[in-house]
């Protein structure tokens, strides 16, 4: 008698150590704490350098036309050129393009060609930086021309490679270490793995560039919150050089260079939010005119330096005669402006012009011990006497500086015809 066979029973399949299992569950814990950190962290970057970059790109777009504003008023196409190559070299800038009124080309610079580096600079600039900037180019309130500034992605494209090759190797390190560790490692890994995502995570949200990751006593973690900590310094470091770049290039735009004071731009700006207040509070704005009498004299026998350097005394002494409250800029050439804000009395205006001519009397002394005897004519307008908005009121205390000017040089009028003392 046969006896039947028994049954086979099916292969088993091994299964894995729990010395496996933590590894491979320690691993996928690394693999997506390092991952969500670095995903977080180039996003922050990529937006907060592109927003720089912007502002950036907008700041020398607004300089450049300063710049060649002149030239565009005059038709100095190669006067343009070379101004914009000069800042364009100075600058992290792929393409300058100026054109008229009219959209027609005016001036332009672009980078070389160069390697095949710097195109795929360029290629990466154009798609992760802001688009070209345009700004307008305004003379005396009439648009003269365009400059589009389009960016070159140097600086970004060195910093991105950087930033990758060392997330890359802090996740290396941290795939090591999640290898080789054991049940009471994973435990000592997941806070600071926790920490490094805290991290990242309130710099991508809050912005907060200046925290850090603290020292661990695992080594391949530690140097992985070292790694970024770095990154962090590298991203803090280049977020304040855009800023300190956008504080220079915006003085540059609303000051003048010679004297250090502000510039037209910024004066009528200034004086339209002054006029604005003292349409609320009832109190008055006086605008002083100031022209130097003796410039073009001084200019043309002494040369060029001693008419800067005339300037240079008119405007430090307009400074000490001044509150600081008021405010006193060059709006070009050998003319200032003053303006008086708030003023309870029209009668101070009177008084601070014959400070300003007092000021005046004594001669500037050059840098070769010679001195030069000036003076300055002045015109006075007030608000609401004269005209209720910033440019009515700077024609009016024009108006009756030329009338000054006319009936005795080195003396001051009111505006419609009011003359100050002889």
């Amino acid at each position: 008698m046969t006896h039947p066979a028994p049954p086979v029973s099916p292969p088993r399949t091994p299964r894995p150590t729990l010395q496996n299992v933590l590894r491979r569950a320690h691993l996928r814990l690394a693999f997506v704490a390092v991952a969500m950190a670095a995903v977080s962290l180039i996003v922050v970057a990529v937006i907060a350098l592109r927003a720089y970059a912007g502002n950036n790109l907008n700041l020398l777009a607004r300089s450049l036309g300063y710049t060649v504003e002149a030239a565009l008023v005059f038709g100095d196409r190669i006067a343009a050129t070379e101004a914009i190559g000069l800042i364009a070299k100075e600058e992290d800038v792929a393409e300058i393009v100026v054109t008229d009124s009219r959209g027609r080309p005016f001036a332009a610079w672009q980078l070389p060609a160069g390697s095949a580096i710097a195109r795929l600079e360029r290629g990466v600039a154009d798609v992760a930086l802001p688009g070209p900037v345009t700004v307008r180019v305004v003379h005396d309130g009439i648009v003269v021309g365009y400059v589009e500034v389009r960016g070159q992605g140097h600086q970004f494209f060195g910093f991105l490679l950087g930033g990758v090759g060392g997330i890359l190797g802090c996740l290396a390190v941290s795939v090591l270490g999640a290898y080789i560790s054991s049940k009471r490692v994973l435990r000592n890994i997941v806070a600071p793995l926790r920490a490094l995502a805290g991290v990242a995570h309130a710099v991508r949200r809050e912005r907060a560039f200046e925290r850090r990751v603290e020292p661990v006593a695992i080594a391949e973690l530690n140097q992985l919150g070292d790694d970024f900590n770095a990154l962090l310094d590298e991203f803090e470091d280049w977020q304040n050089h855009l800023r300190h770049e956008n504080a220079s290039l915006e003085h540059k735009a609303t000051h003048d260079a010679l004297t250090g004071l502000p510039n037209r731009v910024q004066f009528e700006a200034r004086l339209t939010r002054a006029l604005g207040e003292a349409a609320v509070t009832g109190q008055r704005v006086a605008v002083l005119y100031l022209d130097c009498d003796r410039f073009k004299e001084i200019n043309d026998g002494l040369g060029h330096e001693a008419g800067d350097a005339v300037l240079i005394g008119i405007a430090a002494r307009l400074r000490s005669e001044l509150r600081e409250a008021d405010l006193v800029a060059r709006l070009g050439g050998d003319e200032f402006a003053v303006m008086l804000a708030p003023m309870r009395a029209a009668s101070s205006a009177a008084w601070i012009a014959e400070d300003i001519l007092s000021s005046m009397t004594p001669s500037i002394v050059l840098s070769d011990g010679r001195t030069v005897a000036t003076m300055v004519s002045i015109g006075v307008a007030l608000y609401p006497d004269h005209a209720s908005d910033a440019s009515g009121l700077l024609r009016a205390a024009d108006a009756a500086m030329y009338r000054a000017k006319r009936a005795r040089p080195g003396s001051w009028q009111v505006a419609e015809g009011v003359a100050g003392p002889a």
